[in-house]
């Protein structure tokens, strides 16, 4: 799902009953092992200096997704200390676990950043206090170690059929979308809403430009450009969209321990929403962590998607703790390790080293966030058009006749689900405080309809 998130090329998730190729990141990785020649193999440690640049390049495919999304959560936050202060975190988190997943859990070199699908949760639940939010994050990521550890998420793989994994993906973007409109229609500096739907258009269009042509490394790092490139044209068509904003606020150095949750608050209603949106963190990670090893044609499987998954459990435990999103791995490396020859897994070290040290330097994040909302909002419905590809690619590849319907139990799901997502305020206030993050939820209450469809009213017609 997200592209820089984590189903930019799909997965490949497998259980004892059903054999889901994702049609996308199967092809992918076909192409991928039909034109590798790599330099340097899974477990090669290259020179210090081609590590250094090998690095320099994973960091420039990890670091889009980190800042747009906390960009998006940090804007949140009240205040320009309070955002960058959430950024400082993020990125302490994301290298964190970047960092223990090259070391001790899948061992392969697969970028992380935050889960798209948490972010689904997080904006879903904003009636409920950040403490309850952050400790439902917290206490999900710990079941899912504990899952993982102790081998019961292997039953759990017989909830991920076909249908509902398709049904996973595209609710993950169609219920991004309020947000995605609202931050593209908004209106600042200049510009009115009219100019800032003319300017995503354009460039929208232009990214798929470039996802069409663009190749190799050039390619895998489409995102940067895109997010680097439009902020220079929105500040040359809207100067005054920076006017008041004063970095000198900002230190050049601070630290990032503070808002911590030292509390656990338990919302029975929030913590069983957090649970089916972690159901769908889960389908990814798996999903990224194969996809890589088959690639790669790693050994020892199933013991790297046991320490994967359990790594990022405890990432999510740590990003709970902290009080930010938590992590997913994404599973577009192949691209990167065919366009760079190199698969050495050492080769990330350096990344999450240099996000670490981010996290650290609050003045360097100001400028590496200083990007436009609609911007943002461009590169997020960008992402989420490759979900929704994925999406489709998970239906079609496993469907089977009558295909009226097979296809009927998907619809549903989604139906609610973007419905729930665009609910107005007022009717969400009129629930139930209890039940509110599960009604209010579009991504949860699209998962619930696809569980009980597939698994109970149409079980007898699964393939």
């Amino acid at each position: 799902m997200i592209c820089f998130a984590e189903s930019n090329y799909t997965k490949v998730i497998i259980n004892s009953k059903i054999q889901s190729h994702y049609y996308l990141c199967l092809k992918h990785c076909e192409r991928v092992k039909g034109v590798m020649n790599l330099k340097y193999g899974l477990e090669d440690r290259p020179p210090l200096k081609e590590n250094l640049i090998f690095g320099l390049q994973w960091l420039a495919v990890t670091i889009p997704a980190v800042i747009i999304l906390g960009k998006v959560l940090g804007s949140m936050e009240g205040s320009m200390a309070a955002e960058i202060l959430y950024m400082q975190k993020l990125f302490a988190v994301m290298a964190v676990s970047l960092l223990i997943q090259i070391w001790w859990g899948h061992r392969l070199p697969l970028v992380i950043g935050p889960a798209t699908v948490l972010l689904i949760g997080i904006l879903a639940s904003q009636t409920s206090s950040s403490a309850a939010i952050y400790s439902s994050i917290l206490i999900c990521g710990l079941i899912l170690s504990i899952l993982a550890v102790s081998g019961l998420f292997a039953y759990l793989r017989q909830l991920f059929t076909p249908r509902v994994v398709a049904v996973i993906l595209l609710l993950v973007a169609f219920t991004m979308l309020p947000t995605i409109l609202k931050l593209i229609s908004s209106s600042s500096g200049q510009m009115s809403s009219a100019s800032h739907l003319g300017f995503a258009l354009v460039f929208i269009i232009l990214m798929f430009m470039g996802q069409r042509w663009l190749t190799g490394l050039w390619k895998a790092t489409l995102i940067l450009w895109a997010m680097i490139f439009g902020s220079l044209a929105y500040f040359l068509i809207n100067p005054g969209w920076a006017k008041g904003v004063d970095a000198t606020s900002v230190p050049f150095l601070g630290g990032f321990f503070q808002q911590l949750t030292t509390g656990i608050v338990i919302d029975p209603g929030l913590l069983i929403a957090f649970l089916l949106c972690f159901l769908g963190l889960a389908i990814n990670d798996l999903g990224s962590i194969q996809a890589v090893g088959s690639v790669l044609q790693a050994d020892e499987m199933p013991k790297r998607i046991t320490q994967g998954i359990t790594s990022t459990g405890l990432g999510n435990v740590l990003a709970g703790f902290m009080g930010v999103i938590g992590p997913v791995n994404f599973s577009f490396s192949p691209g990167v390790i065919a366009s760079t020859g190199c698969a050495a897994r050492t080769t990330l070290i350096p990344a999450g080293i240099i996000m670490l040290a981010l996290a650290f330097t609050p003045r360097i994040l100001f400028y590496l966030s200083f990007i436009p909302g609609v911007v943002i909002g461009c590169v997020l419905l960008f992402i989420m058009c490759t979900q929704v590809a994925a999406g489709l690619a998970a239906a079609f590849s496993a469907i089977k006749q009558p295909y009226f319907d097979y296809a009927l139990p998907i619809g549903l799901p989604i139906l609610i689900g973007i419905m729930v997502a665009f609910m107005p305020a007022e009717v969400l206030a009129a629930f139930p405080a209890a039940v509110r993050p599960i009604l209010g939820n579009g991504f949860v209450m699209g998962v619930l309809v696809a569980l009980l469809l597939e698994h109970m009213i149409f079980s007898n017609s699964k393939g």
